[in-house]
Protein backbone atom coordinates (compact mmCIF):
# COMPACT_ATOMS: atom_id res chain seq x y z
CA UNK A 1 0.00 0.00 0.00
CA UNK A 2 1.42 3.46 -0.70
CA UNK A 3 -0.07 6.39 1.19
CA UNK A 4 -1.61 8.74 -1.03
CA UNK A 5 -0.88 12.94 -0.75
CA UNK A 6 -4.51 12.90 1.13
CA UNK A 7 -3.12 10.53 3.76
CA UNK A 8 0.19 12.55 4.30
CA UNK A 9 -1.75 16.35 4.20
CA UNK A 10 -4.19 14.92 6.13
CA UNK A 11 -1.74 13.67 9.13
CA UNK A 12 0.39 16.96 8.74
CA UNK A 13 -2.86 18.94 9.12
CA UNK A 14 -4.55 17.04 12.08
CA UNK A 15 -0.72 17.22 13.56
CA UNK A 16 -0.78 21.19 13.15
CA UNK A 17 -4.46 20.63 15.17
CA UNK A 18 -3.21 19.06 17.66
CA UNK A 19 -0.27 21.73 18.09
CA UNK A 20 -3.47 24.15 19.18
CA UNK A 21 -5.64 22.18 21.02
CA UNK A 22 -7.30 24.11 23.41
CA UNK A 23 -6.01 27.47 21.55
CA UNK A 24 -9.20 27.84 20.10
CA UNK A 25 -10.18 27.60 15.93
CA UNK A 26 -7.48 27.24 13.68
CA UNK A 27 -7.86 28.50 10.35
CA UNK A 28 -7.35 26.39 6.96
CA UNK A 29 -5.08 29.13 5.46
CA UNK A 30 -2.82 29.49 8.54
CA UNK A 31 -3.02 25.52 8.49
CA UNK A 32 -2.35 25.90 4.98
CA UNK A 33 1.16 28.27 5.47
CA UNK A 34 2.68 26.82 8.27
CA UNK A 35 2.14 23.21 6.58
CA UNK A 36 3.10 24.62 2.94
CA UNK A 37 0.23 23.23 1.90
CA UNK A 38 -2.29 24.63 -0.61
CA UNK A 39 -5.78 25.74 1.07
CA UNK A 40 -7.80 23.89 -1.74
CA UNK A 41 -6.28 20.57 -1.07
CA UNK A 42 -6.55 21.08 2.41
CA UNK A 43 -11.15 21.98 1.86
CA UNK A 44 -10.83 17.98 0.48
CA UNK A 45 -9.78 16.76 3.49
CA UNK A 46 -11.41 18.56 5.54
CA UNK A 47 -15.40 17.04 5.13
CA UNK A 48 -13.84 13.17 5.30
CA UNK A 49 -12.61 13.99 8.91
CA UNK A 50 -15.50 16.43 9.56
CA UNK A 51 -17.68 13.27 8.52
CA UNK A 52 -16.11 10.45 11.27
CA UNK A 53 -15.57 13.26 13.82
CA UNK A 54 -12.36 14.07 14.14
CA UNK A 55 -12.56 17.51 13.56
CA UNK A 56 -15.35 20.27 13.77
CA UNK A 57 -15.59 23.73 12.56
CA UNK A 58 -16.36 26.91 14.19
CA UNK A 59 -18.04 29.54 12.64
CA UNK A 60 -17.56 33.34 12.83
CA UNK A 61 -15.16 36.07 13.03
CA UNK A 62 -13.25 33.66 15.50
CA UNK A 63 -13.89 30.74 13.53
CA UNK A 64 -11.62 27.85 12.21
CA UNK A 65 -11.35 24.04 12.77
CA UNK A 66 -10.41 22.62 16.09
CA UNK A 67 -10.16 18.96 17.07
CA UNK A 68 -13.18 16.93 18.41
CA UNK A 69 -11.51 15.24 20.36
CA UNK A 70 -8.02 15.09 22.72
CA UNK A 71 -5.40 14.25 20.69
CA UNK A 72 -4.83 11.02 22.68
CA UNK A 73 -8.09 9.44 21.69
CA UNK A 74 -7.18 9.78 17.74
CA UNK A 75 -5.31 6.88 16.34
CA UNK A 76 -3.43 7.26 13.17
CA UNK A 77 -5.74 4.38 11.81
CA UNK A 78 -9.08 6.70 12.09
CA UNK A 79 -6.86 9.64 10.02
CA UNK A 80 -5.79 6.89 7.73
CA UNK A 81 -8.84 4.98 7.47
CA UNK A 82 -11.02 8.11 6.93
CA UNK A 83 -8.99 9.79 3.76
CA UNK A 84 -7.74 6.70 2.22
CA UNK A 85 -10.87 4.34 2.97
CA UNK A 86 -9.28 0.49 3.20
CA UNK A 87 -6.03 -0.22 4.80
CA UNK A 88 -5.75 -4.02 3.06
CA UNK A 89 -2.87 -4.21 0.88
CA UNK A 90 -4.93 -5.77 -1.93
CA UNK A 91 -8.06 -5.86 -2.71
CA UNK A 92 -9.03 -9.22 -2.44
CA UNK A 93 -8.65 -9.36 1.13
CA UNK A 94 -11.15 -7.51 1.31
CA UNK A 95 -13.44 -8.36 -1.07
CA UNK A 96 -12.33 -12.40 -1.90
CA UNK A 97 -15.29 -12.13 -4.59
CA UNK A 98 -12.78 -10.01 -6.87
CA UNK A 99 -10.43 -13.24 -7.19
CA UNK A 100 -11.18 -16.61 -8.39
CA UNK A 101 -8.12 -17.10 -6.87
CA UNK A 102 -8.90 -15.36 -3.40
CA UNK A 103 -9.46 -19.19 -1.23
CA UNK A 104 -6.58 -21.11 -2.16
CA UNK A 105 -3.95 -18.61 -2.74
CA UNK A 106 -0.86 -18.35 -0.62
CA UNK A 107 0.28 -14.74 -0.99
CA UNK A 108 -3.63 -13.58 -0.18
CA UNK A 109 -2.26 -14.95 3.23
CA UNK A 110 0.54 -12.83 3.31
CA UNK A 111 -0.94 -9.91 2.49
CA UNK A 112 -3.46 -10.12 4.63
CA UNK A 113 -1.15 -10.49 7.34
CA UNK A 114 1.03 -7.33 6.28
CA UNK A 115 -2.22 -5.59 6.16
CA UNK A 116 -3.14 -6.51 9.77
CA UNK A 117 0.52 -5.61 10.96
CA UNK A 118 0.20 -2.09 9.42
CA UNK A 119 -3.35 -1.30 10.49
CA UNK A 120 -2.46 -2.18 14.15
CA UNK A 121 0.74 0.27 13.87
CA UNK A 122 -1.73 2.80 13.27
CA UNK A 123 -4.12 2.14 15.45
CA UNK A 124 -0.81 1.97 18.21
CA UNK A 125 -0.47 5.74 17.36
CA UNK A 126 -2.18 8.41 18.47
CA UNK A 127 -2.05 12.05 17.36
CA UNK A 128 -0.99 12.69 20.98
CA UNK A 129 1.88 10.61 19.80
CA UNK A 130 2.66 12.04 16.53
CA UNK A 131 2.65 15.55 18.16
CA UNK A 132 5.40 14.78 20.47
CA UNK A 133 7.59 13.19 17.54
CA UNK A 134 6.82 16.60 16.04
CA UNK A 135 7.58 18.92 18.80
CA UNK A 136 11.01 16.49 19.10
CA UNK A 137 11.57 17.42 16.39
CA UNK A 138 10.93 20.91 15.99
CA UNK A 139 8.38 22.81 13.31
CA UNK A 140 10.03 23.09 9.42
CA UNK A 141 12.12 25.81 9.07
CA UNK A 142 10.77 28.57 7.30
CA UNK A 143 7.70 28.16 8.50
CA UNK A 144 5.79 30.38 11.24
CA UNK A 145 5.04 29.29 14.96
CA UNK A 146 1.92 30.64 16.55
Amino acid sequence: MRISTRGRYGVRLMIELATHCGKGPVLLKDIATYQNISEKYLWQLIKPLKSVGLINSIRGSKGGYVLAKPPAAITMKEIIGALEGSLCLVDCVDHPEACERSESCASRDLWGEASQIFAKKLESLTLADMLDRQKQKGRPSGNPTI
